[in-house]
C-alpha cells in the first residue's frame, strides 16, 4: 500500500483529529489571508487618495534667516545699540516662480500676492469693535468717492487677496469658499482688473456682476477700479481679530488677479509675489521635486524655502496606514503561532503513532515515505482550508479593516481636535486669507476614508497558500524528525 492511500486512509479512521486540524488549519488561513486582503485594500486606497490628493509644496520668504541674519547685523553694528528685528515682507521674482513650474511633477501651481486696502464708493462689512472708521461717511469720502476727507491714518477695511487661479486656492480648495455667480479668477486675467467678491459684501451694497468698483491703497496714492466678474460665498467665521478690524471680516476679503494686488502695493512689487504654492502630481514626489528645484538658480535659497504641505495627504492617510501595520502584524503573529499549535499537535499525534511507524520501519518502509504520509495528511486538510479561507476571508477582512479603519479614524479626528485647541494655525496667505497658510481649514474639511474595498486577489491567494504549505512542513518534519532518527528495535521495545 502506498503512503498516499495509507495517509488517507489514517485520516478517514482518525475523523476527530482531522477536523480539529481541520479546524485550526482554517482559523490560521482565514486569518492570514484577511490580513494580506486589507493590506492590499490598504495599499490601493493610500495609492488612490495619494493620487487624488497629489501634495503641496510652498515657495516662500524663510522667516528664521531673515531674522536670524537680522539679528547679526544688529549685533555688529556700530555704537554698540541693539536694533529691534522687524518683519521684512521679501517678494520672489514670477520668472523664477515659473522656473520651479516648469519642474517635472508639477501638476499645476497658484501665486499669491496679499495686501490691503479701502473701500471708494461702497461700504464694507463693519466689524462691531472696529472704531478705525468714522460714522460720518461724509468724513471719509468726498462727492464722487474720492476720498479727499479721508484722515491720512485710516485703517484699511478691505483684504485684497491676489492670486493667479481663485478655483486652486487654498479656502476654494478647502470648500470654505464657493464661487455662487459669474466667473472665477483664472490665468487669462492676469493684467486685468477685474474682482470677486463675497456675497454678504456685493449684497449689502447692492452690487451684481459685472458692475464696478473702486478700491484704494491704504495711503491714498492709488485708486484702481475693478469689473465684478464673480460673487462668491463664504462659511469662514474669521478670528477674533475681525471684530476690532474691517479687514480681517472674512466678507470684506476680495479676489484679485495678483498683478491688481501688486497695483495697490506700488510699483516696487510689480512681476512679484508673497508666495507660490506647487501642486504635485503625486505626494510620493514632493522630495524629488524638491530636490530638483534647489539647483534653480534663479531662486535665492538664502531667502526663500520650500515646505511641503502634505498635512491633507497625511491626515487621510493616516488611519490607513495603520490599519496595513496592524494587519501586517497580524499576519506574522498568526503564521508563528498556527505554525507552533499544528507542530505541537502534530507531535502528539506522531507520538500516539510511534507503534504504527515502527511496524511500517520494521517491515523495510522508507523514513522518507513516513513522512510523506504525514505530509499527505496535513496537506489535504491545508488544501481544504485554502479553499473555505478563500470564501470566507472576504467577509472576515471587510468586517475586521472597516471596523479597524473606524477606529483608527476616530483616533486620528480626536488628535486633530486637539491639535485645533492648542493653537490656530496661521494664516499664512496674508490678511486675504488666500495663502498657503490656511492649513487647519483645509485639513479640516478634508472627508475621510470610512470603508476599505475589499477583494481577494489571486496573489494574495497565493501568498496565504505559500505560508500554509511552510506551515504544513513545519509542523510536520519536526517532530517526525524527533521520532524517525530513533530505530524500529527501539521505538517497539519502548511501545507500551
Amino acid at each position: 500500500m502506498n503512503f498516499i492511500k495509507r495517509g488517507l486512509l489514517s485520516m478517514k479512521a482518525r475523523k476527530g483529529r482531522t477536523i480539529l486540524q481541520l479546524f485550526i488549519f482554517t482559523i490560521v488561513c482565514v486569518l492570514i489571508l484577511s490580513g494580506f486582503t486589507i493590506q492590499s485594500a490598504a495599499n490601493k486606497a493610500s495609492e488612490l487618495a495619494r493620487q487624488e490628493l497629489g501634495g503641496d509644496v510652498t515657495l516662500s520668504v524663510d522667516r528664521e534667516k531673515q531674522m536670524e541674519a537680522q539679528q547679526k547685523e544688529s549685533s555688529s553694528s556700530s555704537g554698540g545699540t541693539t536694533e529691534r528685528r522687524m518683519f521684512e515682507s521679501t517678494p520672489v521674482a514670477v520668472a523664477a516662480v515659473k522656473k520651479l513650474a516648469e519642474l517635472d511633477h508639477v501638476a499645476g501651481y497658484n501665486l499669491y500676492s496679499n495686501t490691503q486696502a479701502m473701500a471708494s464708493g461702497f461700504e464694507p462689512i463693519a466689524s462691531s469693535n472696529d472704531t478705525s472708521q468714522t460714522d460720518d461717511s461724509s468724513t471719509q469720502q468726498g462727492p464722487g468717492g474720492n476720498d479727499s476727507n479721508r484722515p491720512q491714518m485710516v485703517q484699511a477695511d478691505l483684504s485684497v487677496s491676489g492670486v493667479l487661479d481663485s478655483a486652486t486656492a487654498t479656502k476654494f480648495k478647502a470648500g470654505t469658499d464657493k464661487l455662487v455667480s459669474g466667473k472665477a479668477i483664472t490665468a487669462s486675467d492676469v493684467g486685468k482688473n477685474v474682482v470677486m467678491i463675497e456675497k454678504t459684501l456685493a449684497e449689502e451694497n447692492d452690487l451684481k456682476v459685472g458692475d464696478k468698483i473702486k478700491i484704494q491703497s491704504s495711503d491714498e496714492a492709488t485708486t484702481v477700479e475693478l469689473t465684478i466678474q464673480g460673487i462668491y460665498e463664504t462659511t469662514d467665521s474669521g478670528t477674533d481679530a475681525a471684530a476690532n478690524f474691517s479687514f480681517l471680516n472674512p466678507y470684506n476679503t476680495i479676489y484679485v488677479p495678483y498683478t491688481v494686488a501688486n497695483t495697490i502695493k506700488g510699483s516696487d512689487a510689480k512681476d512679484t509675489v508673497d508666495s507660490a504654492i506647487y501642486f504635485m502630481d503625486d505626494a510620493a514626489n514632493i522630495s524629488a521635486f524638491e530636490k530638483a528645484a534647489k539647483k534653480v538658480t534663479a531662486v535665492n535659497w538664502d531667502t526663500f524655502k520650500l515646505d511641503a504641505n502634505d498635512a491633507t495627504y497625511q491626515q487621510m492617510i493616516g488611519p490607513i496606514n495603520n490599519v496595513a501595520a496592524f494587519s501586517k502584524n497580524v499576519v506574522y503573529i498568526v503564521s508563528i503561532a498556527g505554525a507552533l499549535i499544528l507542530g505541537l499537535l502534530v507531535m502528539m499525534q506522531i507520538r500516539e503513532r510511534k507503534y504504527e511507524m515502527g511496524v511500517l520501519l520494521a517491515i523495510g518502509e522508507k523514513r522518507s515515505k513516513l513522512v510523506g504520509q504525514f505530509l499527505v495528511e496535513i496537506l489535504v486538510v491545508a488544501v481544504l482550508s485554502f479553499g473555505i479561507a478563500a470564501v470566507s476571508s472576504h467577509y472576515v477582512a471587510q468586517v475586521v479593516g472597516n471596523q479597524l479603519l473606524t477606529q483608527q479614524n476616530a483616533t486620528a479626528s480626536e488628535s486633530t481636535s486637539t491639535t485645533n485647541q492648542r493653537g490656530p494655525g496661521g494664516n499664512g496667505g496674508g490678511p486675504g486669507g488666500g495663502g498657503p497658510g490656511f492649513g487647519s481649514s483645509l485639513t479640516a474639511n478634508t472627508a475621510e476614508i470610512k470603508s476599505l474595498d475589499i477583494q481577494v486577489s489571486l496573489e494574495d491567494m497565493l501568498k496565504m497558500g505559500g505560508i500554509g504549505v511552510g506551515i504544513a512542513f513545519i509542523s510536520v518534519l519536526l517532530p517526525s524528525i524527533l521520532v524517525l532518527r530513533m530505530n524500529p528495535k527501539t521505538i517497539l521495545t519502548k511501545q507500551e
